[in-house]
């Protein structure tokens, strides 16, 4: 071979290398990240920098097809699951309701605001509102939930308000009302009377209620759910009921109300517990247009007969290996009456994998697209929660899937 047919095949070979190197640098539609060990965190995370894929207000109604999915497929992203173009402010209020004892309901407030000039941060406490695209729609939960989820909705158009309270127990108890009700205190609130340094910012005849684990019941509470105080009764006083071998928990967390239904009841007061057909009232209200609950519990609270009495579009996510709720999940799913619900299994996933910063971000995908069909009229969005977009993932599937 002559010296100058090796320097042209060099040659060649380092502009095969240049051209591959360069063309990495640019990030692809669907992007692939490193697989990472998680642990729990300790306490909420603060919301990341926002990732450069995810820069338009308005993605393309027509998501990208995952046209040859691998048997083992790598970390993915969501085309929503990253920040969008919104700086991040946040304020506290505090507030009593007076019709319950004087009980106290703080609340967090997370909205568009306007980025300082020089800043580096995606957020800022009492930052001064954005009202280019205000009023905007609000999205309810407790504090934990919205740690994970607030800072990323208010990026797509949002507005997130949290009641300051834990949203989980050890077993069934007086939360089971008063946590509800706290956020429809804290609407109330919000709706009546403009927050200071917020006016015109809030939406409030357009809210949605989201909520994980504990927080997904009170989110499924605000879908106009009845609780079935027959049924419940009934299951919890046979131990060897159909629900009592689905769940086996239920004795533990939730029968364990069944000793204390009389005082649970009048907790709740008789214009909750009195009406006509054995059910109690829905706790809700009519301005709650779409509600998100993952992995909730309720099933044997309200039953077929009270999630028949669901009016409002339902998004329920939940692991396939999450035991006994993913079986309890997909009979609410089943049982619910309104013709708008959806039910998306992540398949191989526990109820650990709120801790996982890769199913979060799916999370986050989904309830940006549901929120924005449902409380912003966009149906353009509609499309990235169908059974179209979903079926194109190796390990989401759309409704119950019978490989858990």
């Amino acid at each position: 071979m002559s010296a100058r047919s090796f320097s042209s095949i060099l040659l060649g070979i380092l502009f095969f290398v240049c051209i591959t190197a360069c063309g990495s640098a640019e990030t692809p539609t669907t992007a692939t990240l490193p697989t990472a060990t998680i642990s729990p965190p300790t306490e909420i995370p603060e919301p990341t920098s926002p990732p450069p894929t995810i820069t338009q207000e308005n993605p393309s109604p027509s998501p990208t097809m995952r046209h040859e999915p691998t048997p083992t497929p790598e970390p993915y992203v969501l085309p929503l699951s990253g920040f969008g173009p919104n700086f991040i402010g946040k304020r506290v209020y505090s507030f009593v309701d007076t019709s319950r004892d004087d009980r106290p309901v703080n609340i967090t407030v997370w909205y568009p605001a306007i980025k300082p000039q020089g800043f580096e941060g995606t957020s800022m406490e009492n930052a001064e509102p954005d009202l280019t695209g205000a009023p905007y729609p609000i999205i309810f939960s407790m504090t934990k939930n919205a740690g994970f989820f607030a800072p990323h909705l208010v990026t797509h158009g949002f507005a997130a308000v949290s009641v300051n309270k834990l949203d989980s127990n050890k077993q069934w108890d007086n939360n089971l009302i008063d946590q509800p009700l706290d956020i429809l205190f804290a609407l109330d609130q919000v709706a009546s009377t403009p927050l200071e340094g917020l006016q015109g910012v809030l939406d409030t005849e357009h809210a949605g209620a989201m909520g994980y684990s504990y927080d997904g019941y009170n989110a499924l509470a605000m879908s106009g759910v009845r609780v079935d105080p027959a049924f419940f009764l009934s299951q919890c006083a046979d131990p060897e009921s159909e629900e009592a071998n689905i769940f086996p928990y239920s004795a533990e967390v939730q029968c364990v109300l069944i000793n204390q239904w009389e005082a649970f009841a009048e907790h709740a007061g008789e214009g909750i517990t009195t009406s006509k057909d054995g059910l109690w009232q829905p706790m809700t209200d009519e301005r709650i247009r779409a509600v998100m609950p993952l992995a909730p519990d309720g099933w044997l609270l309200f039953g077929a007969q009270g999630l028949r009495a669901v009016d409002r579009p339902v998004l329920i996510i939940v692991g396939t290996n999450d035991k006994g709720t993913y079986e309890e999940d997909s009979l609410i799913y089943e049982n619910l009456g309104t013709p708008d619900r959806f039910l998306i299994s992540f398949v191989g996933k526990d109820h650990m994998m709120i801790y996982n910063p890769e199913m979060v971000d799916r999370m986050k995908h989904f309830a940006v697209a549901f929120f924005s069909t449902y409380l912003m009229g966009r149906q353009e969005y509609a499309e990235y929660f169908s059974e179209g977009f979903v079926s194109q993932y190796p390990d989401l599937r759309w409704g119950i899937s019978i490989e858990n």
